[in-house]
């Protein structure tokens, strides 16, 4: 095995808390530089900042919403101003938001799809422009709800149905400069973010329900991205790997 990422630079967006924390965390203790992006929550991003400075690693907290084309552009450029050039871009930003079909409304819409999959796509146009010759790799954060689809959930289950959809388109485009690009799609998972919106849980329920019998935790989603994120997946492109304790 070869998931050494010395040298390696890191971008990894909505990494204040969560998922993207602990992604943050495992990346850098692999040994890469990780840029650890947050929207608002600068607090929260500088804690993973001197959590992975405390473990030995290197890591800066840099602010930027990834669906304003220039709060991305800034958030590059302060990427590389600290570590140079790009290796790894874990585009994981998203919003989580329910409502049944009587509820939807266009801002509801706007704001999943602005985030979820207009963020991608920005953050993945800016981010190529700084890769190195060589090449590297994208992982995207999904969802199981991509196809399971549950009640309520119908925006944001498209939402994350897009982002499997760019995984694979990317993956074609990307090819000839070797940057792979993969998702990884979780299933229910204890979060911040899972607590403060009141969903513990029902989410909890549903991972007894899985195979494993429980609620995920970001630690068990994180080593998978660190290992596409690594040359032992070089030759592993526009897949979607699922991470769900046991869909049944």
């Amino acid at each position: 095995m070869s998931q050494n990422l010395s040298g390696k630079v890191a971008v990894v967006t909505g990494a204040s808390k969560g998922i993207g924390a602990g992604i943050a965390g495992r990346l850098a203790a692999a040994g890469a530089a990780v840029v650890v992006n947050y929207g608002s929550d600068r607090e929260g991003a500088e804690r993973v900042v001197a959590d992975i400075v405390a473990g030995g690693g290197r890591a800066v907290a840099v602010g930027a919403n990834v669906s304003d084309p220039g709060g991305v552009e800034r958030l590059f450029a302060e990427s590389v101003r600290a570590f140079g050039p790009i290796d790894i871009l874990v585009n994981n930003a998203g919003v989580v938001d329910a409502a049944p079909l009587g509820a939807i409304t266009p801002a509801h819409f706007r704001r999943l799809f602005e985030v979820n999959v207009l963020g991608v796509i920005l953050v993945t146009q800016e981010a190529i422009k700084h890769f190195r010759p060589e090449g590297g790799s994208i992982v995207n954060t999904s969802s199981d709800v991509s196809t399971i689809a549950p009640p309520g959930m119908a925006v944001y289950s498209a939402s994350k149905s897009a982002v499997d959809s760019l995984t694979r388109t990317f993956s074609k485009e990307l090819g000839p400069r070797n940057i792979r690009v993969n998702a990884v799609n979780p299933g229910p998972t204890e979060t911040e973010g899972a607590h403060a919106r009141g969903s513990i849980e029902l989410l909890r329920e549903v991972g007894r329900q899985r195979s494993l019998q429980r609620i995920g935790r970001p630690d068990d989603i994180a080593p998978l991205v660190v290992f596409l994120a690594s040359d032992d997946a070089s030759w592993i492109t526009g897949e979607s790997y699922y991470v769900t304790g046991g869909l049944g």
